[in-house]
């Protein structure tokens, strides 16, 4: 059975939404493993500060603000305990007909979707200046500003 404009829309737009579901999780977790990585290394540079400080008596602080706020608050194993816990792709998706709704016909277009809205566009009317000129009898402006203020 074919399917109707509705429903070709709605397979349309999922698609795309599953796509960029999709890569933002893979953006996601590129960036949660080089930031558990970047955690790492704190870490590493710490444990030698903490060394010389110890060797040359001496007291360097052994994070910067941030990464101690990232070791603190989360911490390395955290991040990776979280990418252990889930898998690329994991959350599947079957395509399930769906009702003809709307009588078969496609819904209007919708930027969100990345679809192009066709028909005029609204403009906002243009904003104009109202010139209001003095009144006869008032007295002169100095426009001119002062010289000094003393």
């Amino acid at each position: 059975m074919a399917l109707t404009a509705y429903q070709t829309q709605f397979k349309r737009r999922m698609k795309r939404a599953i796509r960029l579901r999709a890569k933002a999780d893979q953006k996601a977790r590129r960036y949660t493993q080089l930031l558990a990585d970047a955690i790492g290394a704190a870490e590493d540079a710490a444990t030698q500060m903490n060394e010389l400080n110890q060797l040359y008596n001496v007291d360097v602080s052994t994070y910067t603000l941030l990464t101690q706020a990232l070791h603190a608050n989360s911490g390395q194993e955290v991040l990776v305990d979280h990418l252990a816990q889930s898998t690329p792709g994991e959350e599947l998706v079957i395509f399930n007909q769906i009702p003809d709704g709307n009588g078969g016909q496609e819904l209007p277009a919708n930027p969100l979707f990345g679809e192009l809205v066709a028909g005029t566009p609204i403009l906002a009317p243009a904003q104009t200046a109202k010139i209001i000129a003095p009144e006869k009898d008032a007295a002169p402006v100095d426009t001119q500003a002062p010289e000094s203020l003393g």
